[in-house]
Parts: C-alpha cells; sequence; structure tokens
C-alpha cells in the first residue's frame, strides 16, 4: 500500500492506523471527550480542524517512523484526602494519534483480558463489577481483601510493559509509537522531565496499557481459583474465611511487587469481613446470615455527605441565580448521582438520608 508514494510498512494494524476513517473517528473522539489543552495551547474541540490541516504530515511521521511525540503537560488535582493526583495533558496531535492507536489496539488485546476485569473496556461498567462483588458475598464469600496499590500509574515499569505488549503485539511500528509515547517526558513549571517509570494519567492510550500490565495479575489469581473482581486499579479478592484472606493479601502483595515491580500500599490494604468494606464508592451489606444472605450495596457515606455538600452549594440563598437554574441544577446532579448509584436500589433510603 502507498500513500502519497510513500510506502507504508507492511503491516495491516499500520494500515488500520493511519486510514482516513481511523484518524477521523479518533479525532471525533478527542474533541468529545474535550479537556484542558496540552503545551501546544490547542483545545481539543479543535481536534477536527486540526487534522484537516495536519494530516498528511501525521501520517508522513508515523510511516516514515519519524513521529516524534511532545511531552505532557503535569497538571495537579486536589483529592478529597487532601492529597494531589497528578495528571499529564498530551498536545491535541498526540491526542488523535494515541486515541487512533487504542482503535486499533483494543480489539488486538481486549480478547487477553480477564473476565474478572471491568476497568476501561468495551462494554463493561463499574455496575458491572460492583454486581460481581454482590454475587461472591451472596454465594458465602463473606471476608475479602482491599488492596490499594501506591500510585499505580506512575510506578508502571515500562520494561516489563514492553515485554507483555509484545507477547500479543508483533507490529513494531506500533510498538515504536508506544515506546515513544512511553518516554515522552513532562513539563512541569517550565522545567521538563524524562518518564523512566509510569503511564500518564490524562493520555488516551494509558487505561489500555494499564490492563495490558495488571493482565499477568488476574491470570494468576484466576490460576489460584480465586474470586476477585478488579477495576483499573481498584481490585477486591474475596475469601469464606479469615485465614484464607490474610493468605490471598500475602500472596497477591508478593506477586504484584516481585513480578510486576508495584507498591502495595501496607496502610490501606487490608484482610477484613467483606460486609461494610467499601468498593467504587459502595459499601457492601449482607441481609440474612454471613453464609447464606444476599450481598447488597449502599453508596458509602463520604460520597453521601460530597452530595450534600454540593446541593448546599447548589440551594445557597444568595447565589443570584433564578429558581428554574436551581432546579435544574438540581436535577441535573441528583440524575448523574442516581444514575451512578442505582446499583444500591437507593431512592427510597436517599431521601432518608438527605
Amino acid at each position: 500500500m502507498t500513500r502519497e508514494g510513500m510506502a507504508v510498512p507492511n503491516t495491516t494494524l499500520c494500515e488500520k492506523l493511519v486510514s482516513d476513517d481511523n484518524l477521523t473517528k479518533a479525532a471525533k473522539k478527542v474533541r468529545s471527550n474535550d479537556g484542558a489543552p496540552g503545551i501546544d495551547g490547542i483545545p481539543a474541540e479543535d481536534a477536527l480542524v486540526y487534522l484537516l490541516k495536519n494530516q498528511e504530515r501525521i501520517v508522513s511521521e508515523i510511516i516514515t517512523r519519524k513521529y516524534k511525540p511532545s511531552p505532557v503537560r503535569r497538571v495537579e488535582i486536589p483529592k478529597a484526602n487532601g492529597k494531589k493526583r497528578l495528571l499529564g495533558i498530551p498536545t491535541v496531535r498526540d491526542r488523535i494519534v494515541q486515541q487512533a492507536m487504542v482503535q486499533v489496539l483494543t480489539p488486538v488485546f481486549e480478547p487477553t483480558f480477564s473476565d474478572f476485569s471491568f476497568g476501561y473496556r468495551p462494554n463493561r461498567s463499574a455496575e458491572d463489577a460492583v454486581r460481581l462483588a454482590q454475587l461472591y458475598m451472596s454465594e458465602g464469600y463473606n471476608h475479602v481483601v482491599d488492596l490499594d496499590l501506591s500510585q499505580f500509574f506512575d510506578t508502571v515499569n515500562h520494561d516489563i510493559l514492553m515485554g507483555l505488549v509484545d507477547k500479543d503485539m508483533e507490529d513494531k511500528d506500533i510498538r515504536r509509537l508506544i515506546f515513544v509515547f512511553l518516554k515522552a517526558g513532562v513539563l512541569y513549571r517550565d522545567k521538563l522531565e524524562e518518564t523512566e517509570l509510569g503511564v500518564s494519567q490524562g493520555n488516551p492510550l494509558s487505561p489500555l496499557l494499564a490492563n495490558v500490565y495488571l493482565t499477568p495479575f488476574d491470570k494468576e489469581m484466576e490460576k489460584r481459583g480465586l474470586r476477585f473482581v478488579r477495576y483499573a486499579d481498584d481490585c477486591q479478592l474475596f475469601t469464606k474465611s479469615d485465614y484464607a484472606a490474610a493468605r490471598v493479601m500475602k500472596n497477591a502483595t508478593k506477586y504484584l511487587e516481585n513480578k510486576l515491580k508495584l507498591k502495595v500500599n501496607v496502610e490501606k490494604t487490608e484482610a477484613r469481613e467483606a460486609e461494610g468494606s467499601c468498593f467504587l464508592g459502595f459499601t457492601f451489606m449482607t441481609l440474612g446470615s454471613k453464609e447464606n444472605g444476599r450481598g447488597v450495596c449502599r453508596p458509602r457515606g463520604k460520597k453521601i455527605e460530597s452530595l450534600k455538600e454540593k446541593l448546599k452549594v447548589i440551594t445557597k440563598r444568595n447565589r443570584g441565580v433564578s429558581i428554574h437554574q436551581v432546579i435544574m441544577e438540581i436535577n441535573e446532579t441528583m440524575l448523574g448521582w442516581l444514575a451512578y448509584y442505582a446499583r444500591g436500589n437507593i431512592l427510597t433510603w436517599l431521601m432518608k438520608e438527605l
């Protein structure tokens, strides 16, 4: 295949990557996701216009193996616990290329992923993950290991990741692109920092690579016959006794730290009764006996308090907005909240809490 007189490497993936349809679809996706601009200052809403003006050059650089991504712009997002989450905002050009890569790589890696992994995957959701956790509790798995990984996205080992990529994806040109994106660097307070570890949160490619990285852990847990559910770097493993939970916690920690070079947060990781444990914003409970009861869930207390605070701000008397605007904002807030937490069958319960 040739394009504008240039020979495209003999690879189906590369052909798909640089196709007009794939790049246009990627630009539209970037535009719909919106988001702050990277170091180029170009907003995501201009992605399609940017592609129309620069597509020939982008394709040329990819197929001649000269594509070089720009550093991401580091942004600190405050967390509820007072700490900060680090995001890396790529340029609009790099967003388009990464999204185009996601679109051709997802069909390659998706069949290799575990049935018990739910984060950032097509046709899977947090609701599905919560439903599976409830099922385990209903089956008598009344103890759980809450795994907490310290700064997972920032500590992914590039050598291990590229080795895992090579197992299921033979295309050397796509491999090169993945590698140069990993090494693109970070611009923080006008200083360029090299990236020797990690996949930058904020990059379209990072969620897919995160699942590639944690799949060996999933498969190891499956091989051991364990009941578990994982959503990105949030993971719970279920057992029927405290002794088994303690053993599973020890073995899971050992695998993650020795094989994947990750750091398990020992202060937050614990083996405990499933009753009262929290996962993806829900607190789990059992109706009936712990051995034969039905697993149910409710939004965790912090989420309720956060909702109350948001509603207080919206309904503040001196805001200077119309009652119509207030009602619209309340409806928008409640509908979004209920859409996620509907799994808990919570409407009557929520009205009492509020």
